[in-house]
This record gives structure tokens, C-alpha cells and sequence, in this order.
């Protein structure tokens, strides 16, 4: 046992036991396959290899390290399986603008080259955010480290795709897709971000043939688009146009006759009611396209700029540019009738940062299989949403699912195995060769130039990373023992994106194929049991966190002002369930003082006498002595063993921020506040103070096994300095007690542990009274108290007066005449103001203090009574007045009060 110092260093503590955790192994999972009911698994959502730690990786690898650890005390088996995903578009950007540096570019350098650049930079920067999460405490087993392209996992992802091929899941078409012109790459809908933003409507006008001198006027926010016009579609019951269907007008540039056509999806109330149709820039236009045998004209380049159909004018153009341009050729042509302010929502690529282009691609496509039991799995309760309304959403999304576009016109990442047969048709799947290694003789095939969704990967992620799909004899049986998964911690901007594929797809392809299955079979594929759904992190002002903003905070920097183990609890404590978080450092710092207060409690213990060598449960309970258990003994070990067992049903119900609350309750208040400081009286006593000791270990016992998951490295240091570790390297080596076991073991008294509720509603109300008349900080107080029956303050009366901080505390048959009195439950309180002060002067003062206070209310009424204040002020101003007075009338009643209690 070493000495607990003056001073809380978490930087020195920190430091100290997760080294030491690391030398011991004590993150290592080993499965046991004779009992697989006793393992616990999450698997860490993985962070991208480009990424460095931030405030939302604080939070949710907080909650996955705290049911981790929790777990572990409970004596299960445990596995966090860490690891980072190689995230292709993230990746690809960073090289990208590293060789643009170099004046190169990935065209030039070939793939081979290009990928072999990705796995230097991935190489270089991918363990930063590893060592972060270390830093923050995060207990996984680090020797499993998987990265989503290595090897291994790679031949998982692409047997994978060739299982969904075979099973019919799997197609290739040319369909409007969403396209990045920086990334240069397909995208699905969830990588489009929707976002409100004002444009300028234009409304031009088109000439029409068969009469020449009249015009069709059309509304767009893309006149850069008008070179690819192919129609002018009309709702085919529009009386404005009925005449002009069959027609045909002329697209101004470059110069050409198109039809007019009928077609019910035009918005009749949108602008003119006239639609120009794009078929190659727009999903609906494309649409209306299919359905009237119109021509699709690309007139943009994969990078945003215009080609050579748009016209020699434009070709090379980038688009917004290429708007001007036509805007400006439209206004010398008298085609443009007005401009107008026009707010709309964008689509803007998530990784890119610019508005999404639709464009019209050949793409692989997965069509989602195995939704019904997916919809299945939640509703019968298999899955759990926690908070349970995020069930909503997730069937909902199951409700509106559209093929996924799962193929990316990038090098990094898995290469989709498809081969072509060389000079035949690539849209005829006779010529295809699909398989994870590929033809024999490859002299005659060319290989797919995309890769695979990087969500294409990631959503094998809880059982391609122990072996699946061909996994050895240990691997088979950590599979056995800790696939399904028992929680995924993740926020609900990925229920989409990652948390729905993941069960379909292990629905899918963990076992033999299957058309339907059974809800046995359900249960044994899916992913994982439970999903605990966070909010976002934002600031006070309700923003996201972004670089631009200079809104972000640094963790490192956190940790360097709170310690580590000050800013997990600190996160936890603000992080209601499911909703978004509102942070500042100020909301921090209770978690800086939690660990600073346990600190000093534990250092009070230590320096208060002896500790036991052995700090067993059992050597705890060999030192009480029940019969010399006061009332106070009694009341804080109920209190623990309520606290456990609500901490227990706060665990099961996944109510992360309840529990920080129920332990700040019991901590703070009941432990410090209240019963240590009764104890100081006992410790006083020779014949009293080792059986207090040996209450306040049990107590500091449970309470740090309570504590650890938030706070591990500060309840690991104290835990040992206390000697609770015995035999144990670790306090993971100790399995907490469940509330019940406990209670069955401890004789608690519960008629002596309800009287000391009595005792401090009395000494709350003493120490109101001296506050009121302020004499908060005086000691020299006497208070009388009168009560019928038994005395219940004799066994305690020095405690009691010490926590009321009085010099006396006297039973009478009737208190002192004129005092102020309080009732209480269990007895009458008198404040004997003669012995403490001089009650002449003190009233006088607070006649002087009531006079004041009735001329400056007199003055509040005036104004408020005044018509051309409450018209005139801002509403603010008044409002302030209002309160103003409100606070006044309050404090008279209050100082009549006191006034009353001195007759």
C-alpha cells in the first residue's frame, strides 16, 4: 500500500495504470467455449485510418470502455475488438492533395503506384487516432488490432460480394446516380447531405417553332444545364399549354429543335409551370425521358466541367462558371425574362463539401436482402433500440429501402471481382467472371476498374473480424462464443448508413443460404443484441463542431486541463440518452472534481487509522462488529446497497446518464457530505473508530467497483493505495457484488438506518435557521428542540450538533419565548437568538433593511405604473422590471419572517 497524496495528478496516474494494464494483459480476451453464455463482445465502430480523435470519439468509445469494463467486474469474458476502416474517399483526398503538392496527380502515377501511396500514408498516420483512444482509457484487446484492408478482412469483403452475386443480389445498370465532382465518384444517398440554401431562380423563355415571335417561358436554378435540354415538358391538363403539345421549340444553344411533351409528374404551381427536361442532370427529367423516347444528352465531365456538347463557349468550363456564361448569352439574346431569390435544399457530398452533380453512370448495384427478418429481428424484441424511439426510424428506413450503389470510381479500397472477357460486350454478364481470386488464364480478362463502398465493407465488420468466412479452430470458437455481439454503440446518423446493413447482411451470409428464416436462425445471425444510440456533440449555440467555426475542441487539451478519467465523466454526465449533447469545458469540470473529491475522501480514510492488508469483502465483514454499528453505519450501508441496485437496473436499461447522477447522489451527498462527516465523531473514540473504519472500507469498496468503468485509472490507483487488491493484480480480477447477494450478507438495521432520514431533515432545517439570521459560519449557536416520546438524538447528540455546527442543542418542554422555530418530524427546533446575538440591534438593522427595500419597490411600482415605460421600453427592460419586483415582494415576506421570530 503506498501513501494517497496530497494532490490528484491524473496525468501521473494515468500514465502509470495504463502501462501497467498493457505489461499485464488485462485487456486480452480469451473465449470459453464450454460456457458461451458468459461472454460480453462489442465491436468498435472503426474510425477512419485519415482520422485524429475528436469530442464524438470521446463520447462513444466512453460508453463502449464503460460497459466494457463493467462487464469484466461482472466476471464475464470480454472482448473489445479495436480497429480503423480505410475509408476510400477520406484517403484518396489527402494523397490526392499530397501529390498535387508534388506536382502530380494519380492519373499520371498509375494505380499500382497511387495504391501503394495510400498504404504509405495509412501506414504513417493510421495508429494516431489508436494512440488517442489509449489515452482516453479505452481497454481493448490492441494485440486484435484489424485494419479493413488487410488481407484477411479483404477476402471476407469480396467473398461477400460474390455471395450476394450468386444469390442474386448483386446486378450492374446504368441508372442517375449521385455524383461528386471533386471526389470523382458515385455516391449513395446517405453520403448527400441535404442542405437549405438560397439560389436564383431564373425564368428565360424558349421560342417556339410552328410560331415563330412567341415563346414558352421556363423556371431553373441550372441554366448551365440548358445545352443538354432534349424536351419542354407540360402537364398534359394544363390549360395553359394543352395547344402546344405535339409542338416544338428551340433550345437556344447550341441551336436546336426539341418537343414539347405531356407528362403528369410536372408541377403545374412550380415557376411558369413549364419544365425544361435534362434527362442527363436530373433524376426526374430522366424520368420523363424513358417514358417519351427522349435522348439523353451528358454535357458535363466527371470533375464538374462542361464538355465539348455543351458548345465551344463552354466546354471546359466548370459549371458554376459555365451559369454565368449562359446567363449572360441569355440576357444579349432577350431569352431571359427575370431573376428571383429562390430557397431550395441541396444535396452536398459529404467528403467533397460541394453540391452533388446527378449524372447518369454505370454502376454495380445491391438490392437489400433478408428485410423482412431484419424487420423481423426489431419487433420481436431479438434487436434493441435504446432509447426504443430510434425503432421508429430504423423501420421506417426499412420501409423506403432503394438499391444501393455500392460501386466507387476510386484505387483505394477493395477492387470489385469482376472480370471482363477482353473485346466483348461488358453489359452482357455472359462475358463477366466473378470470383475472389479471379479467371486462370487472366491474359484474357481486364478486371473492374472501381472498388467496393467503403459501408460495403465496414458492414461485415462484426463477424469478418473474428474469421468469418473461413475461420481457423480458435477463431471458430470465439465466433461460437462471442458472435452475436452484445452491443453496438453508435450515433443515429448511421442507422442508415451502417447499423440496418450490418443486420441484413448478417442475416444474409453468417450461415448457409437461405430463402427464409426461422426466428431461431435470426437470433443466431444477427450482429449484435442491443444499440445504444447517442446524440451528436454540439456546442452551446446548438452548432456542429467544424474547423471553420473554431468551435472544435481538442480532447488532448481536455485531458491535459480534466485528466482523462475528469473528462470521460464529465462527457457522460452531459450526454443524455439518444440526444444531442450541448458541451462547453465548464460542463466539464464536474468530472475534474468527482475525481478530485474521491481523491480526498479516500485519502481521509487512509489517513483516518490502519489498513487491512487483505481487503476482501469477507475481511471487510470479519472487522464489523453489528453491534456497535450506530444509526449512521446502518443508513450508509442501505444507501449502498439501494445505490448498487440501482446502478444495476440503470446498466440493464442502459441509462448511462441516470447513473452518473445516482452516483454523484450517493458519492457527493450521502457519502461525503453526510456520513463522513457523522463518522468524524467515531473515529474520535477508541472503542468506536475501528468498526467505522471497517464500515467506511465496505463502503469505499463498493463505491470504487461502482465507480471504475467511468473513472478506471484513478479507482485502479485508490482501489490498490487502499489495499482492496489483495491477491489481485487488477481491480477487473474482482467480480462486484449484485445488490441482492449483498444485502443478504450485511445485518442492517433498517428502523435505525429511517431514523437518521429524521435526523437530517432536523439538521437541514438548523443549518436554514443560522443562514437566515447569518449565522451560517458561527459555531457558538445554541438551538433548544422539544419532542414527544423516546429522544431520538441521545445516541448521536455530539454528531448532530457538530453537523449543525452548534455549541449546544438542549432538550426543553418549550422553547425559549419569541424564538424562531421550525417543525420537524421527529421534533420541534427553537434557535435561541438571545444567547448568539444581540436581538435588539439585529432588528434594527432589519427594519432599516425592510425600509430600504419598501422605497426601492415604491419606486419599481411607479415605472411599472407608468404607460409610456411599458410602451416605450424595450421588452426586455420591462420584463427585467417585472422580475425585479417579484423578487422584492419576496424578499419582504421573507424579511417579515425573520422579523416575527425576534418578538
Amino acid at each position: 500500500m503506498t501513501a494517497i497524496g496530497k494532490t490528484y495528478e491524473p496525468k501521473q496516474v494515468e500514465a502509470k495504470w495504463y502501462r501497467t494494464w498493457l505489461e499485464g494483459n488485462a485487456f486480452e480476451a480469451a473465449a470459453d467455449p464450454k460456457h458461451p453464455e458468459n461472454h460480453f463482445c462489442i465491436m468498435i465502430p472503426p474510425p477512419n485510418v485519415t482520422g485524429v480523435l475528436h469530442i464524438g470519439h470521446v463520447l462513444v468509445n466512453t460508453l463502449q470502455d464503460l460497459f466494457i469494463r463493467r462487464a469484466r467486474l461482472e466476471g464475464k469474458r470480454v472482448l473489445w475488438m479495436p480497429g480503423m476502416d480505410h475509408a476510400s474517399i477520406a484517403t484518396h483526398a489527402k494523397v490526392e492533395v499530397a501529390l498535387r503538392e508534388e506536382g502530380k496527380s494519380r492519373r499520371e502515377m498509375g494505380r499500382e503506384a497511387f495504391v501503394k501511396r495510400c498504404w504509405e500514408w495509412s501506414d504513417k498516420h493510421g495508429g494516431m487516432i489508436l494512440n488517442q483512444l489509449r489515452q482516453l482509457g479505452c481497454s481493448c484487446d490492441w494485440n486484435r488490432t484489424l485494419f479493413t484492408m488487410d488481407k484477411g478482412y479483404e477476402r471476407a469483403v469480396l467473398h461477400s460480394f460474390v455471395e450476394f452475386y450468386r444469390r442474386g443480389y448483386i446486378y450492374r445498370g446504368k441508372y442517375m446516380t449521385n455524383w461528386c465532382p471533386v471526389s470523382q465518384t458515385a455516391l449513395s444517398n446517405e453520403e448527400v447531405i441535404m442542405t437549405p440554401q438560397i439560389d436564383t431562380l431564373y425564368k428565360m423563355r424558349y421560342e417556339i417553332v410552328e410560331s415563330p415571335g412567341t415563346f414558352v417561358e421556363i423556371s431553373t436554378t441550372r441554366p448551365e444545364t440548358l445545352m443538354g435540354d432534349t424536351a419542354v415538358a407540360v402537364h398534359p391538363e394544363d390549360s395553359r399549354y394543352r395547344h402546344l403539345l405535339g409542338s416544338h421549340v428551340w433550345r437556344p444553344f447550341p441551336r436546336a429543335k426539341i418537343p414539347v411533351v405531356g407528362d403528369e409528374v410536372v408541377d403545374r404551381e412550380f415557376g411558369t409551370g413549364a419544365l425544361k427536361v435534362t434527362p442527363a442532370h436530373d433524376p426526374t427529367d430522366y424520368e420523363i425521358s424513358q417514358r417519351h423516347n427522349l435522348p439523353v444528352l451528358d454535357v458535363m465531365n466527371p470533375n464538374g466541367t462542361l464538355n465539348e456538347l455543351a458548345g465551344e463557349s463552354f466546354a471546359g468550363k466548370d459549371r458554376l462558371e459555365a451559369r454565368d456564361l449562359v446567363v449572360t448569352k441569355l440576357k444579349k439574346m432577350g431569352l431571359l425574362v427575370a431573376e428571383e431569390s429562390y430557397e431550395h435544399s441541396v444535396g452536398i457530398s459529404e467528403r467533397g463539401g460541394v453540391p452533388i452533380e446527378p449524372r447518369l453512370t454505370d454502376q454495380w448495384w445491391l438490392n437489400f436482402p433478408k428485410v423482412e427478418e431484419a424487420r423481423r429481428a426489431v419487433e420481436k424484441g431479438y434487436i434493441q433500440f435504446h432509447p426504443d424511439r430510434w425503432q421508429k426510424v430504423y423501420l421506417h428506413w426499412l420501409d423506403n429501402l432503394r438499391g444501393w450503389c455500392i460501386s466507387r470510381q476510386l484505387w483505394w479500397g477493395q477492387r470489385i471481382p469482376v472480370w471482363y472477357r477482353k473485346g466483348c460486350d461488358r453489359n452482357d454478364p455472359a462475358n463477366w467472371h466473378v470470383s475472389v481470386d479471379g479467371p486462370e488464364d487472366t491474359e484474357n480478362w481486364e478486371q473492374e476498374e472501381d472498388v467496393l463502398d467503403t459501408w460495403a465493407s465496414s458492414n461485415l465488420w462484426p463477424f469478418a473480424t473474428l474469421g468469418w468466412p473461413n475461420p481457423n479452430e480458435r477463431q471458430r470458437e470465439e465466433l461460437s462464443a462471442f458472435y452475436p455481439t452484445d452491443v453496438l454503440v453508435t450515433g443515429f446518423d448511421i442507422i442508415f448508413f451502417w447499423v440496418a446493413r450490418m443486420i441484413m447482411s448478417g442475416l444474409e451470409l453468417y450461415g448457409d443460404a437461405r430463402e427464409e428464416l426461422s426466428n431461431q436462425e435470426i437470433q443466431e445471425r444477427l450482429p449484435f443484441r442491443h444499440v445504444y444510440v447517442h446524440g451528436l456533440v454540439r456546442d452551446n449555440q446548438r452548432r456542429k463542431f467544424q474547423k471553420s467555426l473554431g468551435n472544435s475542441p481538442d480532447p488532448l487539451d481536455l485531458f491535459e486541463k480534466f485528466g482523462a478519467d475528469g473528462t470521460r465523466f464529465g462527457i457522460l454526465n452531459i450526454a443524455p440518452s439518444g440526444q444531442d449533447i450541448l458541451f462547453s469545458e465548464e460542463r466539464l469540470k464536474i468530472g475534474r472534481n468527482v475525481c478530485n473529491k474521491l481523491w480526498n475522501a479516500c485519502r481521509f480514510r487512509q489517513m483516518s487509522g490502519p489498513m487491512e492488508e487483505n481487503g476482501s469483502l469477507d475481511s471487510i465483514l470479519g472487522r464489523i462488529d453489528w453491534q456497535r454499528c450506530g444509526r449512521f453505519d446502518h443508513w450508509i450501508l442501505r444507501q449502498t446497497v439501494k445505490t448498487l441496485k440501482e446502478v444495476e437496473v440503470q446498466f440493464a436499461r442502459f441509462e448511462v446518464q441516470q447513473m452518473t447522477h445516482t452516483f454523484l447522489n450517493f458519492f457527493w451527498r450521502e457519502v461525503c457530505d453526510w456520513y463522513l462527516e457523522a463518522s468524524k465523531e467515531k473515529l474520535k473514540n477508541e472503542d468506536t473508530g475501528s468498526n467505522a473504519l471497517a464500515v467506511q472500507d465496505l463502503v469505499f469498496r463498493q463505491l470504487l467497483l461502482l465507480m471504475h468503468p467511468m473513472i478506471p485509472h484513478i479507482t485502479e490507483e485508490l482501489w490498490n493505495n487502499l489495499g482492496y487488491n489483495g491477491k489481485n493484480r487488477f481491480i477487473e480480477d474482482i467480480n462486484i457484488e449484485r445488490a441482492d447477494d449483498l444485502a443478504k450478507v450485511l445485518q442492517i438495521d433498517s428502523s435505525a438506518a429511517d431514523q437518521v432520514e429524521g435526523i437530517k431533515e432536523f439538521v437541514i432545517a438548523a443549518r436554514n435557521l443560522k443562514a437566515e439570521y447569518r449565522l451560517a459560519n458561527r459555531r457558538d449557536v445554541t438551538f433548544h428542540y422539544t419532542s414527544d416520546g423516546e429522544d431520538l438524538f441521545e445516541p448521536d447528540l455530539d454528531t448532530v450538533k457538530m453537523l449543525i455546527g452548534a455549541a449546544a442543542l438542549e432538550r426543553t418542554v418549550s422553547g425559549p419565548e419569541g424564538a424562531p422555530a421550525v417543525a420537524c418530524e421527529i421534533a420541534t427546533l427553537y434557535l435561541d437568538l438571545a444567547k448568539t446575538i444581540d436581538v435588539k440591534v439585529e432588528k434594527e438593522r432589519l427594519n432599516k433593511e425592510l425600509e430600504n427595500l419598501d422605497r426601492v419597490t415604491t419606486g419599481i411600482e411607479t415605472r411599472l405604473n407608468n404607460e409610456a415605460f411599458i410602451s416605450k421600453a424595450p421588452k426586455e427592460v420591462v420584463q427585467g422590471t417585472r422580475d425585479q419586483l417579484a423578487i422584492n415582494l419576496e424578499k419582504r415576506v421573507k424579511l417579515e419572517k425573520l422579523l416575527a421570530g425576534m418578538k
